[in-house]
């Protein structure tokens, strides 16, 4: 049996191999003074990436004033000077790519991208071979497709099990449903944002020119961390300032909630006031190619975020089954009554839950942000997949929240092999649906007596 200080070193070392696989991390393409450009390249049948030359791409704002026109080269690439720091529109010409060439996305001809100082812009567009089966693409089933959205829920299920943790473990030691969940995962996304782009210069600007992050943006390998800091910090001082002083009035749990209900729509809009309703993008590793791997195709990001993620939740599972600590949340969460008559700690317990909570939401935060775009709403948007996922694998267990967030992503992106992409989030409502009906419990909850 390993001591506790062994088992918190190993916990230690788990987190330290994450963190040096995210420094190696593929960096962005190399860039230029405030350009538009992008690389087309698309897979022989040999599988190896080929460029495709000749096809135009215009730029222009959002306004649609045009800024530029051009062809790919030799090369695939396509690159134009603009005016400056901005949002452009990329818009590829489909009627100039070569016979037997299309776009694996036929709807998306025009992508945003937004060009920062000193920094270029990119647009990814996915081309494939024209005489691949229609339905591949259009609803229909085939290995290559279920293999690829089946990794596609993978990811999206590990992104919401980092945020869901923190929530089934605030439900299981203070019996609290936190509807607020959802912006401490935007506010660990924006963080992040934050200090990538700016530091605290940002915000104090008497310490421009200083060393970052105060004075200047991070790259986003550091921006995360800080990111992570900020989000342990707003759980502990919610708890803090907020809950635990709820709980020592006596404060119902309803009125708890209404609570958790009122702060997640202070802060949705105060996020709206501060970031704006664009939809933005990190400043690093944002524009990258797929690698090929057997049938399926990832992004370097995605494959190392993916990774990252089974590493991080393998040493929260490693913290709540052999520390001290993570026992003694365990059993909170079970009795908290008869924790706190073995001499446990229950309002510290529930204090480093929060931290926890809010550390793993802001992580969560990071690496949804990195696979989609930043936007002040996508907290919101994730928190009915959140719960879904929480309620099918058992409220207030860490385990069954993981579990139920990796069905609940597998579901959504396998169901758009029979429904539109639009309506593949009403999949969540059906699972939640079904499980409050067939099994309350959820998959790895307990049943309960009450009255």
């Amino acid at each position: 049996m390993l001591g506790e200080g062994s088992r918190l070193r190993f916990a230690t070392g788990i987190l330290l191999i994450a963190g040096l696989m995210l420094l190696m991390a593929v960096p962005v393409i190399g860039q230029s003074s405030e350009t538009v450009g992008t690389r087309l390249r698309h897979q022989n049948e040999e599988g190896e990436r080929v460029p495709v030359e000749g096809v135009i791409i215009s730029v222009t704002t959002i306004d649609r004033s045009e800024v530029g026109i051009g062809a790919t080269d030799s090369e695939g690439v396509f690159s134009v000077p603009v005016p400056g720091p901005d949002v452009y529109l990329v818009t590829i010409d489909v009627n100039t790519l070569p016979e037997g060439i299309r776009l694996r996305e036929p709807d998306r001809t025009t992508v945003e991208v937004e060009v920062l100082e000193s920094r270029d812009g990119r647009a990814i567009f996915s081309l494939i071979s024209g005489d691949a089966e229609p339905t591949e693409e259009s609803g229909g089933v085939s290995a290559r497709r279920v293999a690829q959205l089946t990794t596609e829920g993978i990811k999206l299920g590990l992104f919401l099990g980092m945020a869901a943790i923190g929530l089934s473990l605030v439900f299981g030691t203070t019996g609290l449903v936190n509807f607020a969940h959802g912006e401490m995962v935007t506010w660990g996304m924006l963080s992040a944002y934050f200090f990538n782009y700016f530091g605290l210069a940002g915000i104090f600007g008497f310490m421009a020119g200083w060393w970052p992050p105060l004075g200047e943006g991070v790259n986003l390998i550091f921006a995360a961390i800080l990111a992570v800091i900020v989000g342990g910090a707003t759980g502990f001082l919610m708890d803090r300032w907020v809950f635990r002083p709820l709980r020592t009035r006596g404060v119902s749990l309803i009125a708890q909630m209404v609570v958790t209900i009122g702060l997640s729509i202070l802060a949705r809009y105060v996020f709206l006031f501060i970031f704006g309703g664009n939809l933005r993008f990190f400043r690093d590793y944002s524009a990258q190619s797929a690698l090929q791997i057997w049938i399926i195709e990832i992004t370097p990001k995605d494959l190392i975020t993916v990774i990252l993620s089974v590493l991080i939740l393998i040493g929260v599972g490693f913290f709540l089954q052999r520390t001290q600590t993570g026992k003694a949340m365990r059993a909170v969460a079970d009795n908290r009554e008869l924790a706190e008559s073995s001499g446990i700690n229950v309002q510290r317990v529930i204090r480093i839950v929060w931290i926890g909570a809010g550390a793993l939401a802001g992580l969560g935060g990071v690496f949804i942000g990195l696979a989609e775009q930043l936007s002040w709403l996508i907290g919101f948007r994730m928190l009915l997949l959140i719960f879904a996922g929480v309620v099918l694998g058992g409220l207030g267990t860490a385990y069954g929240a993981l579990l139920g967030c990796l069905l609940v992503g597998i579901g959504i992106q396998l169901s758009t092999l029979f429904i539109p992409v639009e309506l593949k989030n009403i999949g969540a409502l059906v699972v939640l649906a079904l499980v409050l009906v067939v099994r309350p419990q959820g998959i790895l909850g307990r049943r309960e007596r009450f009255g």
